[in-house]
């Protein structure tokens, strides 16, 4: 028996409007489909958006993630649930693992990936690539991220403003995902790199609640929701 394909699928950044033609077809023709989430919380917001295209009784699993920074915590983890998807694909079904935005843009689906291809050459993979958070943000909110000779840098926030303080001079924009945890941190340090004037906060672009909120100067009360990324441009910066 031949192995059935693993399609990593990405969803896009929330609203269910924005997957894709092709991410949708595939849904309607695969056996399974697999979901990463949290160990600590029960919702999947990937799960949802991918329901509404399954065709039949078609089966939805969540594979369950710590949110750690263990290596050996989270290698454990990625071995046990690429296994599962490989013990489905040896049986000749065809299976879709979904995640929100894109499969090769801070995705599970890119450790997932790697365990398999490791682990198990043989198992054949096909990655449908999903509008990301950041694209979508920069259209609700007006916001050009790149033209003509210009750059721009996508970094994370989820350890702090570390990174930014490395990128900042190296580019026009820098698009800043993960900020709420650190989120005090990531606003100091934007005041101290006079580039509060040229930032802009998207919150839950999308979905009921979306916030954009431009005049970060006068702060906000809280820090943002998990669904959050700053764009931050150059432009207007105070020397």
């Amino acid at each position: 028996m031949n192995n059935g394909t693993l399609f990593g699928i990405g969803l896009g950044p929330g609203d269910p409007d924005l997957i894709t033609l092709k991410a949708a077809k595939i849904l309607r023709q695969v056996d399974i489909v697999f979901a990463a989430a949290s160990t600590k919380n029960g919702y999947s917001l990937a799960e949802e958006i991918a329901s509404a295209h399954l065709k039949g009784e078609v089966p939805l699993v969540r594979l369950g993630f710590p949110m750690t920074r263990d290596r050996k915590k989270l290698r454990t983890a990625w071995e046990e649930n690429a296994s599962k998807v490989v013990h489905t694909l040896r049986k000749g079904k065809d299976a879709a693992f979904v995640t929100i935005g894109d499969p090769m843009t801070y995705s599970t689906f890119g450790y997932i990936m790697r365990t398999i291809r490791e682990k198990y050459p043989d198992v054949p993979i096909e990655i449908i690539p999903g509008i990301t958070s950041y694209q979508a943000a920069a259209a609700a909110a007006e916001e050009i991220l790149a033209e003509a000779e210009e750059s721009f840098t996508v970094i994370s926030g989820a350890l702090g403003a570390k990174k930014l303080r490395e990128v900042i001079d190296h580019t026009d924009r820098v698009v800043m995902l993960k900020v709420y945890r650190e989120y005090r941190e990531i606003m100091d340090v934007l005041d101290q790199l006079h580039l509060i004037r040229g930032s802009v906060l998207v919150s839950r672009c999308g979905l009921d609640g979306e916030r954009i909120i431009r005049n970060l100067e006068d702060g906000i009360d809280s820090a943002p929701p998990y669904l959050s990324l700053l764009l931050i441009s150059k432009k207007g910066r105070r020397k």
